[in-house]
């Protein structure tokens, strides 16, 4: 992708990514799963990063918050909240940034809740991470408040995880993250492990707090359908590289590029029956990616300068970018 930030909308950016890679070690050589990605949030936006698993949306998540471990390296680029760029603070200053400024609901509750701790200590922990001590009374009535914010209610606060439903859970980690009133929640997948019904619930309460705290959203995940109903913009990424941003129903209406066309054909239909088509072949392994367009040995319209020559991020049309050839 060019360098040029994809960006969208008057309100200012809360959030820059610039440039960046980050690439695991391994005998073999380097995964690249980001790959020179750059883009911008909005304040107050929604804004989705969606693509089949294996295309480097965790690692994306998790470099932003400068949570990449060994043999994980975030290898160039900058990420900037604010005029701050967090990949450069002392170790120190990032502990505090986390929660504070940038909070991140990681993939499945139960990776994140202690299982010996109850919810109080849990939320208490936040607080304490970041020198908030409050007098007793205060401390309860800011837990009532945050748990009755996403939902849930304040005899919650008494229970441990394995006593509370996958829903439950999530709402509680949603609670925790909200905690300290950051700028930017990063939600990586928080619905993957819950029924139709009860993702619906947790988006809710996500939109609510993102609405109440008038904070921006980044919502890392494959449902497409979770996208549309959530998110103002949708990038789509493929073998570590974004290849369109554009807002989210330009995307589903005229989508550019041949990869996201064949997502949205892929999505089944209420309106209309047809034979189920998926996307032929499989997504490359990130330690050899082909050259060229990555996605040039799967796609219908792949032309001879596909396999050698990578595309650039276009805008194509205003606050819409893609990066193919046949644009």
């Amino acid at each position: 992708m060019a360098n040029s930030t994809v960006n969208n909308g008057a309100k200012p950016d809360i959030l820059r990514v610039e440039g960046l890679r980050v690439y695991y070690d391994t005998p073999r050589g380097s995964v690249k799963a980001v790959d020179g990605i750059s883009f911008a949030l909005k304040a107050e936006e929604r804004f989705g990063l969606a693509g089949e698993s294996g295309s480097g949306k965790s690692s994306m998540a998790l470099a932003v918050m400068r949570m990449i471990k060994p043999p994980g390296r975030i290898a160039h680029g900058g990420v900037w909240l604010d005029s701050r760029n967090v990949l450069a603070l002392p170790e120190e200053q990032m502990q505090r940034l986390r929660l504070a400024e940038i909070a991140l609901i990681a993939q499945g509750s139960m990776n994140s809740l202690n299982p010996v701790m109850r919810v109080r200590d849990q939320i208490i922990d936040g607080f304490r991470d970041h020198d908030l001590l409050l007098p007793r009374r205060e401390m309860e009535a800011r837990i009532h408040e945050l748990l009755e914010r996403v939902g849930l209610r304040p005899d919650v606060a008494d229970m441990f995880p394995h006593e509370l439903s996958g829903g439950m859970k999530q709402r509680v980690c949603i609670a925790i993250a909200i905690s300290l009133r950051p700028k930017v929640i990063i939600a990586d997948e928080p619905t993957s492990a819950l029924d139709v019904v009860v993702q619906r619930q947790v988006m809710e309460t996500l939109r609510k707090v993102q609405e109440d705290l008038g904070a921006s959203v980044i919502l890392v995940g494959h449902d497409m359908g979770l996208m549309a109903q959530f998110v103002d913009r949708l990038g789509i990424m493929y073998a570590g590289k974004l290849v369109e941003v554009s807002p989210v129903a330009d995307i589903f209406t005229t989508p550019r590029h041949p990869y996201t066309q064949m997502l949205i054909a892929s999505l089944p239909s209420l309106e209309e029956k047809g034979e189920f088509r998926g996307i032929p072949g499989l997504p490359p392994s990130l330690l050899d990616v082909p050259p060229g367009c990555a996605f040039h040995p799967r796609c219908p319209h792949a032309m001879d300068r596909c396999g050698t020559e990578e595309p650039l991020m276009k805008e194509v049309q205003p606050s819409s970018w893609a990066a193919c050839h046949l644009l």
